[in-house]
């Protein structure tokens, strides 16, 4: 999900850094809008933009650096003063951090690229067909809301295309400050600067969603189909500040929910399943319990095996395939353990896909593809007749 100072979420405690003002309409430069093709029917009428958090361009410490400054400056992932912010972020983590997060980036790259990207390109590619099987003409790009490709010049292309109409799918499913408005911010930035604004809606949550859930559990029964079942099933989530909690945020409940669901779908009894939450930084109270301390304390308790799923990922990426399936197992087997057992994401898993879609399609109710216009069609047909007169 997010990659921080150490390849981790940082969602500081502090007040909350004061938005930017909007700018007056004297200040605004839209961007050059698409050439107009009147009596043509648009390449892409409907579109899905699926967004994810983003990942550097290669394992390298100048591409950290450049991706960690653009995460970082999220005034929505750090909440403290943004002076004081300004000095660590550029006099310290800029400059110490880049090369560690390479490092760790590296060891879960693979030769097409970053596992997050590459899971994502996958899925957008596949919902679409998912969605035209079920007779939506819809085109499907996806995002990233930190890196490349970014959100404002997806949602510029899919206009070029001439989509009117655009759902914006985060691929969070509980709901954040931190992740799911920070892609709405972006979108809200890109209508800034456009005229001629498409109708946009947003999906904000899934969490609870029975095809999520149904999708999930599904994976967990075909890991214990190959792999046998663990004394315990270990959820982890990503983590977040403690005072996100307290100020109003959903997450810890959505994840709480999504826990409970999914073990209900399993038919586990309490003390078969837990919720836990990774990724934590710095000395403030974040979202417990913490993921690999529990591990630990599972080890040393006797608990031979484990299983570890992460569903707050829609994708594998660095947190569970770096952070979860290395730094946590080998945590896990010193500690006493014999057996861990990785459950990957949904990445392309058909129930998954098939999930997604069923999210999408409810939520483009009521925007089918449009047809052809009429004086286009009587051009097709005018030209379907004078070439069957030439032959």
């Amino acid at each position: 999900m997010l990659a921080g100072l150490t390849g981790k979420r940082i969602a500081m405690a502090g007040p909350a850094l004061a938005p930017q003002s909007p700018p007056v309409a004297s200040d605004m430069a839209f961007l050059p809008e698409p050439p107009q093709r009147h009596g043509a029917a648009p390449a892409t009428d409907v579109a899905v933009l699926l967004c994810n958090l983003g990942t550097p361009e290669a394992p390298t410490a100048p591409a950290l650096r450049r991706y960690l400054a653009q995460f970082l400056a999220d005034p929505r992932v750090v909440e403290i003063p943004k002076l004081v912010w300004a000095l660590i972020l550029h006099g310290i983590i800029l400059r110490v951090r880049p090369a560690k997060s390479a490092a760790k980036y590296a060891s879960i790259w693979t030769p097409e690229g970053s596992p997050l990207k590459v899971w994502t390109t996958k899925q957008a590619k596949l919902l679409q067909g998912y969605l035209g099987e079920r007779g939506l003409r819809v085109k499907v790009a996806m995002a990233m809301r930190y890196g490349e490709p970014a959100i404002a010049a997806q949602l510029s292309a899919l206009k070029r295309d001439g989509a009117r109409r655009v759902l914006v799918l985060p691929a969070y499913p509980q709901y954040s400050g931190a992740t799911t408005a920070s892609v709405i911010d972006d979108v809200a930035r890109w209508t800034l600067q456009t005229r001629h604004l498409p109708e946009l809606r947003f999906v904000n949550r899934y969490h609870d969603d029975s095809g999520y859930i149904a999708a999930l559990a599904q994976t967990v029964r075909e890991h214990w189909q190959r792999e046998g079942r663990g004394d315990r099933l270990v959820m982890s989530f990503h983590g977040m500040p403690e005072r996100t909690l307290h100020l109003g945020d959903p997450y810890h409940c959505e994840c709480l929910k999504t826990g409970r669901l999914l073990a209900e779908a399993l038919g586990l009894k309490d003390g078969e399943w837990l919720v836990t939450f990774q990724s934590r930084f710095g000395r403030a109270k974040w979202l417990q319990p913490y993921t690999e301390p529990s591990l630990v304390k599972l080890a040393t308790g006797g608990v031979k095996a484990v299983d570890v799923i992460c569903p707050g990922f829609a994708a594998d990426c660095l947190e569970t395939l770096e952070e979860i399936n290395q730094e946590a197992r080998a945590a896990f087997l010193a500690a006493g353990g014999e057996r861990f057992g990785y459950i990957p994401c949904l990445n392309d898993h058909p129930a998954g896909m098939r999930a997604l879609a069923d999210l999408a399609e409810r939520h483009l109710q009521g925007w089918p593809p449009a047809a052809p216009h009429a004086d286009t069609l009587a051009l097709q047909r005018q030209r379907a007749l004078a070439a069957g007169a030439r032959e």
